[in-house]
């Protein structure tokens, strides 16, 4: 039976930011004692060695010393849905290929933070959407979304797929992006060390977008989902210690340590037996 402990990230969109969220949360995590991984199943667009596929952003942003080869199971060069970007190298993923791929790497861990590849309908395999994949694995989510205008309508629609599916989702993380067009630095939370306050700086070309402020509160009433904050343009190539005291700073991390707490309780019938990886 299929099933890995831990969470899935997943986003409501491709370039939500879920890599360094991703990243971030491992490391903040990591910071607290938890023994949690990172894993991209599967990865397309950047060959691991430019320094810029998710494999390698995942391994340095979290601090875990996988190599990136072994972080991303399945790297494929051109910048499509998997299914495509498999196809197009001679390639036909199935999810036990892909299940079958992690179980080294998981097995190193009580637990993992699975980055997954755009989002929740995006094609995985010929006959599988990412979110098929999510319930194959058996995993609640935490869904990456943009903060500004337009993701009320984006996060609605991605939380209701999953709930058709099943799937618990756990949260919500608003991600503010990058630094703004001209503005120079790393850019953060407020009292986090060599980071400018995140307030100071828009994430949008055109100036301040009304629409973040209440965002949150929006899809918390009409989705029925927690948003864990709103996590702050951070700069390029941010490393564990900043991820992890920007996590602290600007997200609730509650509903996070209380899933992994129950996930990571032995069941009865492993009551008095040495512990079984089941990953």
């Amino acid at each position: 039976m299929s099933g890995i402990r831990g969470i899935f990230v997943t986003g409501t969109d491709t370039g939500t930011g879920k890599t360094v969220v991703t990243a971030a949360l491992a490391a903040a995590l990591r910071s607290e004692g938890w023994n949690v991984g990172v894993w991209k199943p599967v990865q397309s667009g950047e060959p691991i060695g430019s320094g810029l596929s998710d494999a390698e952003k995942l391994a340095a942003g979290s601090g875990i010393s996988d190599p990136p080869e072994e972080v991303a199971s399945f790297t494929f060069r051109a910048p499509l849905a998997p299914s495509l970007a498999a196809k197009a190298e001679g390639v036909r993923l199935t999810m036990d290929m892909l299940y079958e791929a992690g179980q080294p790497l998981c097995s190193r861990y009580d637990a993992m933070l699975v980055e997954g590849a755009g989002g929740a309908a995006v094609p995985l395999t010929e006959d599988a959407l990412l979110a098929e994949w999510i319930a194959f694995l058996r995993m609640p989510v935490l869904i990456v979304a943009r903060a500004g205008l337009g993701t009320v309508n984006h996060t609605l629609l991605t939380v209701s797929f999953l709930r058709q599916r099943g799937i618990d989702i756990l949260g919500v993380v608003l991600n503010e992006g990058t630094c703004a067009p001209g503005v120079a630095g790393v850019v953060g939370p407020p009292g986090v060390p060599g980071v400018q306050d995140a307030a100071d700086v828009q994430n949008t070309p055109d100036g301040p977008d009304p629409s973040v402020a209440g965002n949150a509160a929006l899809i918390e009433t009409f989705g029925g989902v927690k948003v864990l904050g709103r996590f702050p343009p951070i700069g390029d190539g941010p490393g564990p210690r900043l991820l992890a005291e920007t996590v602290h700073t600007a997200l609730d991390l509650a509903p996070v340590r209380s899933f992994l707490s129950k996930c990571l309780e032995p069941s009865p019938e492993l009551s008095g037996k040495a512990p079984e990886v089941r990953i």
